[in-house]
């Protein structure tokens, strides 16, 4: 189990209490009558958010107050306990009474202690959780270290992980779980997988894809498919400073559906599991992609560069198109893709695309009850006349720049026939520090699909 939590301490471990307007005053009158007027003297306010350590007499610890948001209020951060682990003394911690969700609750306890130390120390946050009766302390572990393992690739800077790292990555985790792993580059990336091979060439880092296959052949077959751009300078229209600033988490769409892996193979799931990364940089040189160039993809579609900038949809159709060949049962693709999504539905909604009504409406249900959030957004036809080339089958960009999440997920739909296909446009990135979720790289959408694949193949 994660050093996080604990199943039941061996010694005296230290009441959480969450109280909220409606439940304060009965909460008080339960602890001992020093404790009482010493809650009552530093006139704390139970809002939600709002912590209180209460001593007792010998300088140790009674027990924390912690402000929570009423039962009946319309809006509540289910991920709101995960501040808790970076403003409490060390010690092993326990809900005294319920939160809003006491599953959740315990596992933005562990995220929110999530620290990236490769680069630089940090001290050790000795805060544990005895996990809450009812919970499934080893499922969270499982949550918790797919987490951590998608974050971890996301912070890293691309001078340390360019695609050989991100292979190297892929091939640890399926070491670690018993999976194969199939690794196309060089000339056979070019023959195979002509898009990505066309969009790394700028860069002495190799293009390469990474195929894991994982479980029993017979199972139902799920694909996991993630952009995998290292780094994206934009290539020869080239992006400007504040926009190539982060893109060292242009690789988020691979490190997600790595996270995932980790996780569905972890719970040993009944599927089929293939995980496709198409692993490239997409940088400036000589040999470098151009606007107005022509290339033939691996399903045979040609397509006009419209913009070099554009280069996620590229190798995200020919990595399409092979997960399409296997006919899986569900294929899911995860990319840092539009600013467009961003535009509408800000870094912390992921757009959803898919033609699936009963899909949309079961991943929209488990992202709630996740606290995973994503968005649906319209797969509108109409707005295929945008990618209209006049030299080639497709454009990889529309005219206009309007409505650019759309269009890029309808591109994508050219190179994809199963029906069962989501699409998530994801931002991968916390700009500012939330409960559970700390500054920095973030797994999102994963734990909704995790759920929503425990309900089926559990």
């Amino acid at each position: 189990m994660h050093p996080m939590f604990v199943k039941a301490a061996d010694g005296a471990t230290i009441p959480i209490l969450f109280v909220n307007a409606a439940t304060f005053e009965g909460v008080v009158q339960k602890v001992d009558d020093r404790e009482q007027v010493y809650i009552r003297a530093t006139g704390y306010e139970p809002k939600p958010g709002r912590h209180l350590i209460v001593p007792k007499s010998d300088g140790t610890l009674a027990g924390v107050l912690f402000g929570i948001e009423a039962a009946d209020a319309p809006v509540k951060d289910l991920f709101r306990p995960g501040q808790l682990v970076t403003l409490l003394p060390p010690g092993i911690y326990r809900f005294a009474n319920a939160p809003h969700d006491a599953r959740l609750a315990a596992l933005a306890f562990a995220l929110g202690a999530y620290q990236f130390t490769r680069y630089r120390k940090a001290e050790a946050r000795n805060v544990r959780l005895v996990v809450p009766e009812g919970v499934d302390g080893e499922d969270l572990t499982r949550i918790v270290e797919g987490v951590t393992l998608a974050r971890d690739l996301v912070n890293t800077p691309s001078n340390d992980m360019g695609p050989a790292e991100l292979e190297e990555a892929a091939r640890m985790l399926a070491k670690q779980h018993g999976a194969h792993v199939q690794v196309t580059a060089g000339d056979a990336l070019a023959k195979q997988f002509p898009l990505v091979a066309a969009v790394g060439a700028g860069s002495p880092r190799a293009p390469r894809l990474i195929d894991i296959a994982w479980g029993n052949e017979n199972a139902p077959k799920i694909t996991l498919v993630g952009k995998g751009v290292c780094f994206d300078t934009g290539g020869l229209d080239i992006k400007n400073d504040a926009g190539m600033l982060n893109m060292k988490k242009d690789m988020a769409g691979g490190a997600t559906a790595l996270g995932l892996a980790h996780m569905i193979m972890a719970r040993k799931l009944k599927v089929r599991l293939r995980v496709i990364i198409p692993a490239v940089e997409n940088s400036i040189s000589g040999t470098s992609f151009r606007p107005r160039d022509i290339y033939t993809s691996r399903k045979g579609i040609t397509v006009e560069i419209g913009n070099t900038d554009a280069e996620g949809r590229l190798v995200l159709a020919d990595a399409l198109t092979l997960a399409d060949e296997d006919k899986p049962a569900l294929v899911v693709d995860f990319a840092t893709l539009t600013g467009a999504a961003r535009v509408a539905l800000g870094p912390d909604v992921p757009a959803a695309f898919t033609d699936d009504d009963a899909l949309a409406e079961e991943i929209a249900r488990f992202g709630a009850s996740e606290n995973d959030p994503l968005w649906r957004m319209p797969l509108w036809k109409p707005y295929e006349a945008m990618l209209d080339s006049k030299v080639a089958d497709t454009n990889n960009v529309s005219t206009g720049g309007q409505g650019g999440a759309i269009t890029a997920a309808l591109f994508l739909r050219k190179f994809i026939a199963t029906k069962s296909w989501l699409h998530f446009d994801i931002f991968a990135w916390s700009p500012t520090a939330k409960p559970g979720r700390p500054e920095g790289a973030e797994l999102q959408t994963a734990r909704a699909l995790y759920a929503m694949l425990c309900s089926r193949y559990s």
